[in-house]
């Protein structure tokens, strides 16, 4: 009965500490969300007009090319009988409407935003920007995209409009899960010239939160460690995003050794986003190096290396974020743009960086120029700094808002022993003491 009774408590205790694989909490980003804004600005003889608007509240995980792909299922019969901005991937079946085509009779339409470019007539404000979107700590004037869609409902009113329900957000894959529609005061609109305002009639807001673990079954990025005073350099955890199979045949991976590399990657990847990379023994299509170069009397120098592995994947507006507790000291930083995140209040040990644009803004597929890099400058507080049990290596690695794999502690790079005992083979102290002997009765 006692262990009957034991075995109840363990399962309690285990399962007031569970949590789903699903959980979207990120710890540095608590926040962190990407709200879709459904805007009815005018009314129809038939329907409605709604101007829909992303915006990615998230500090440090943006949508790059392809870009975002944006679903939804119509409450009622409703047709979209027109888009400016965007356009949806099917038609579907129209054949009962005579004269007039609607853009879109789906029950479930798919819709994209439209390229650079697009004529002037077709477009509304942050719209055409290929699915786009950048995030709000790196630039909040383009962590906004938008379109405008004219629905077509018979005898819609503000009394018998329906909201679209089962939103979906791909960026471009899964990862995001998105909340049902709430209704919220309406959306207040200004002018070019700022002198008038105007009011949607209805606006909800539907919340969409970002999961790693639904976004891929394996991790996309790892981190190496190595410093100055220790010859050791710690690698990626070997598998730590997938294994190479036995035999000769590679799992999902090139070798860079390969004859006509350039044909066989072209090969292999074409029309396919999923990453094809390097053949390497983490496997992993991103890979964080940080390296403590220098020791100073008042300051210390790291040098950061993210060096790109995927075939298949130009990383377009990427960006870093790095946890340790010396960013509240960062000096000097070269060649990225850096931002503090303190996601705990006045604790400053969160950093975001990214590149340049038009300078190191693009990290290049895998090969030559498949790497940027930059050196952070350190102020030493004495009172905290040390080389000793791993305090110079980051907490916390982000890539493009993904997770990444830290090396185990007990294999960072460790001080050399003050105190280390200096082994000499027995031939060559036989040796050094015969040399002395016979230096000694040269000179009597």
């Amino acid at each position: 009965m006692e262990f009957f009774r034991s075995t109840i408590l363990i399962v309690f205790l285990l399962s007031c500490f569970s949590f789903s694989a699903t959980d979207a909490f990120d710890a540095l980003d608590p926040n962190g969300n990407i709200t879709i804004k459904w805007d009815v600005i005018n009314w129809s003889p038939d329907g409605y007009v709604a101007v829909v608007t992303m915006f990615n509240f998230q500090q440090y995980r943006h949508i790059q090319a392809p870009g975002w792909t944006l679903g939804w299922t119509w409450a009622k019969k409703e047709v979209i009988w027109g888009m400016v901005g965007a356009q949806t991937t099917e038609q579907g079946d129209c054949s009962k409407f005579k004269g007039n085509i609607p853009h879109c009779c789906k029950r479930d339409p798919t819709v994209i935003d439209l390229l650079p470019g697009t004529p002037y007539n077709q477009q509304i404000a942050n719209c055409c920007k290929g699915g786009v979107i950048n995030s709000w700590g790196q630039d909040p004037e383009t962590a906004v995209s938008s379109f405008q869609v004219s629905v077509g409902s018979a005898g819609t009113t503000n009394k018998t409009v329906r909201v679209p329900k089962n939103f979906t957000l791909k960026a471009p894959g899964p990862g995001y899960t998105c909340g049902p529609a709430k209704v919220v005061k309406p959306t207040k609109f200004f002018t070019n010239d700022g002198r008038r305002v105007t009011q949607a009639m209805m606006t909800w807001n539907v919340t969409c939160t970002y999961s790693q673990f639904l976004a891929q079954k394996t991790p996309t990025c790892c981190v190496s460690l190595s410093s100055f005073y220790n010859d050791t350099i710690v690698p990626c955890p070997t598998c730590t995003c997938g294994c190479q199979k036995n035999g000769t045949q590679h799992g999902n991976c090139v070798d860079q050794d390969e004859p006509h590399l350039a044909s066989v990657v072209s090969g292999l990847g074409k029309n396919n986003y999923a990453p094809l990379v390097q053949c390497t023994s983490h496997m992993c299509p991103i890979r964080i190096h940080w390296h403590v170069k220098l020791n100073y009397k008042e300051y210390w120098r790291v040098k950061v290396t993210i060096t790109n592995f995927n075939y298949n994947m130009n990383y377009t507006q990427w960006n870093l974020v790095v946890q340790h507790p010396n960013f509240d000291n960062l000096t000097q930083l070269f060649s990225f743009h850096y931002k503090s995140l303190t996601p705990y209040g006045a604790i400053n040990d969160t950093a975001m960086l990214w590149g340049m644009k038009f300078y190191n803004d693009l990290l290049m597929q895998a090969g030559p120029l498949g790497n940027v890099q930059s050196e952070l400058l350190f102020r030493k507080d004495m009172s905290t700094f040390t080389f000793e049990k791993g305090w110079a290596f980051p907490h916390r690695v982000y890539f493009n808002g993904d997770n990444c794999v830290m090396p185990q502690p007990d294999s960072y790079p460790y001080m050399p022993n003050a105190g280390t005992v200096w082994k000499v083979s027995s031939l060559k102290l036989v040796v050094t003491l015969m040399l002395s002997m016979a230096f000694f009765f040269a000179t009597v």
